[in-house]
């Protein structure tokens, strides 16, 4: 599926960023820090942030020329910045059609190469998330452990599953 690019956010991006991210079944599967409703301006807000951020560390995914997701790294430090923590989410419209995967893919070739101390990629996926889990496998990734009620999200206490793929 070549026709997965990952590229930088623009401001332009906005409209079809919010769109996609204003979706409750989205907002199920990502952090609490992410907006929900999701507004346009909550897309600007964030796409502002990211145009700054020297190294790029949050993409915008493309499938045929639309957006169809964000994926992003969180970088480690101190005696863990050999880590770099991955995460990502697709719009609804598009789940179920491979974008993911090749996303995660294309994100892993980009930190084993811009990024040359990572030696481990990670990713936490809620309990619930089966489809994810499905994603991080078909890319290399190995379940390294379950997090005990480690997470809340939408007032339900849930495991969290820790993939991990070693650079």
């Amino acid at each position: 599926m070549s026709d997965v690019i990952l590229r930088p956010w623009r401001r332009e991006d906005a409209q079809e960023l919010a769109a996609i991210a204003n979706n409750r079944n989205v907002f199920n599967n990502v952090r609490d820090s992410f907006p929900s409703p999701y507004t346009v301006t909550d897309a600007l807000d964030w796409i502002t942030k990211q145009i700054n951020q020297i190294p790029v560390t949050n993409f915008a995914i493309t499938y045929e020329e639309m957006i169809t997701g964000s994926a992003g790294i969180f970088l480690q430090d101190d005696v863990y910045r050999n880590t770099v923590e991955l995460g990502y989410f697709i719009g609804e419209a598009f789940w179920n059609k491979g974008i993911a995967t090749e996303a995660v893919k294309v994100l892993c070739n980009h930190i084993q190469k811009e990024f040359k101390l990572t030696k481990r990629i990670t990713a936490r996926v809620f309990q619930h998330n089966k489809a994810s889990m499905k994603v991080l496998q078909k890319t290399g990734f190995v379940l390294e452990g379950i997090q005990k009620k480690a997470a809340i999200k939408n007032k339900l206490v849930e495991d969290v599953y820790l993939w991990v793929k070693l650079l």
